[in-house]
């Protein structure tokens, strides 16, 4: 008779207990561990050496603080945070200092102004959006500091701390720079008033741990990376969705396209005449160099009761351009450097190519490069609405080929 497993010796909930003291951080590239110890070594020497070329090694103030180690982590190692950015670093450092040495001054018992002094300083930085956790340490500093950084008294904020937290922000900029990782972080822009015809696209919680790992990247996290990450994962979600869904599979064949000399007059005609919203233009050989919009239409050409003209504005620049007369037609208008796909793109490619272009149209060409089609938002949307409708019939189909067994088992 198979002996049962022992009992485990502590309780599901101690076991619970102890798993959140497991590492929660996402896994990163050892790359990066080369990299953010580099880069504080790099910054800290840097800021040390010319803090003392500046000061003199005899300098009565310590040349380099220990919070500064922290603010390296930070710096090097995740320089996406809100954390470490030039305002956290710098505005932190100056409330934290000025809080901590006016706590040292108004307060003779440092056991009760090091705790004022922190709590005080985190509160404003809050306040003041420049959180920075190493400047709580900057604030325990000036009031436990010893006799060096009680006699320079508000002196300290100047020397050493806004003095090194500028040397240690030049290196991180240099050294990121460097190594081609943005920073400081760009403050994420305001969101369109007009909908996103693209999201929400929908993730499941393995889809988002994928794309954490796709990201590569320590976070903290900023609401941009927030939003990168969660953009990987949809995509990811519908990739798994769709499966092999192709560009060809969903595109509009039988496109209307124009040649470059053919009339705005005759463009804005053929737009209406079969309701579309954006034209291939094509050579003799049905390769793509252009296309044309109804937005082309109205901001690029000049509108009277005749029709639609070259505007003088574009008559400059398709002067320049092409050293030649305008003569009205759409090549003087329409938006060149297209980005077509191929027919065997998959969808899910093609879902961040139009969100984050704006794009309303892609021409797609075949092997040849020769145009084979068009996707618009209509056939995206389509797609993703049949992909959608047929992942939530899915459940249901399985349920009833699970019912139709158990009524009709198979012969044995």
């Amino acid at each position: 008779m198979p002996r049962s497993p022992s009992p485990s010796p502590l309780s599901p909930r101690l076991l619970a207990f102890l798993r959140r003291f497991q590492p929660t951080l996402p896994p990163v590239a050892p790359m990066d561990w080369v990299r953010a110890g580099v880069g504080a070594l790099f910054g800290l020497a840097v800021t040390g050496f010319v803090t003392r070329l500046a000061l003199g090694p005899s300098a009565a103030v310590p040349l380099l603080i220990a919070p500064m180690g922290a603010s390296s982590v930070l710096l090097f190692a995740v320089p996406s945070s809100p954390l470490a950015q030039p305002w956290s670093l710098m505005g932190g450092n100056a409330v934290a200092a000025l809080v901590g040495v006016t706590a040292a001054q108004l307060i003779p018992d440092p056991l009760l102004a090091a705790p004022l002094a922190g709590g005080i300083a985190i509160a404003i930085m809050l306040a003041l959006r420049c959180l920075h956790p190493p400047s709580g340490a900057v604030a325990l500093t000036a009031v436990l500091g010893g006799p060096a950084v009680e006699a320079v008294g508000y002196g300290f904020v100047l020397v050493p701390v806004l003095l090194n937290s500028v040397l240690l922000l030049a290196g991180a900029l240099a050294f990121n720079a460097l190594m081609g990782r943005p920073y400081p972080t760009a403050a994420p822009a305001r969101p369109s008033a007009q909908p996103d015809p693209f999201a929400p696209l929908g993730f499941a919680p393995e889809d988002l741990d994928a794309a954490l790992r796709q990201y590569d990247r320590l976070l903290d996290v900023s609401r941009a990376d927030l939003e990168q990450v969660l953009r990987l994962a949809e995509v990811r979600a519908y990739a798994r969705r769709s499966g092999h869904t192709s560009c060809g599979d969903i595109m509009t064949r039988n496109v209307v396209a124009v040649a470059p000399d053919t009339s705005m007059r005759a463009a804005l005609a053929l737009l209406r005449g079969h309701h579309v919203k954006a034209l291939p233009v094509t050579t003799e050989d049905a390769r793509v160099v252009g296309i044309v919009t109804q937005t082309d239409l109205l901001d690029k050409a000049a509108w009277s009761a005749s029709g639609p003209r070259v505007s003088f504005a574009q008559r400059l620049r398709h002067v320049v351009r092409l050293a030649a007369a305008p003569q009205g037609s759409v090549q003087e208008i329409m938006s060149v450097g297209v980005q077509a796909v191929r027919t065997d793109t998959p969808v899910a490619d093609l879902v961040p190519l139009m969100a984050e272009g704006r794009l309303h149209a892609v021409p797609v060409v075949d092997a040849g490069g020769q145009l084979a089609g068009i996707v618009t938002q209509s056939d995206l949307i389509a797609a993703l609405f049949r992909d959608l409708a047929q992942a939530r019939e899915a459940p249901f189909e399985r349920t009833r080929e699970e019912a139709h067994h158990d009524h009709h088992p198979a012969p044995r």
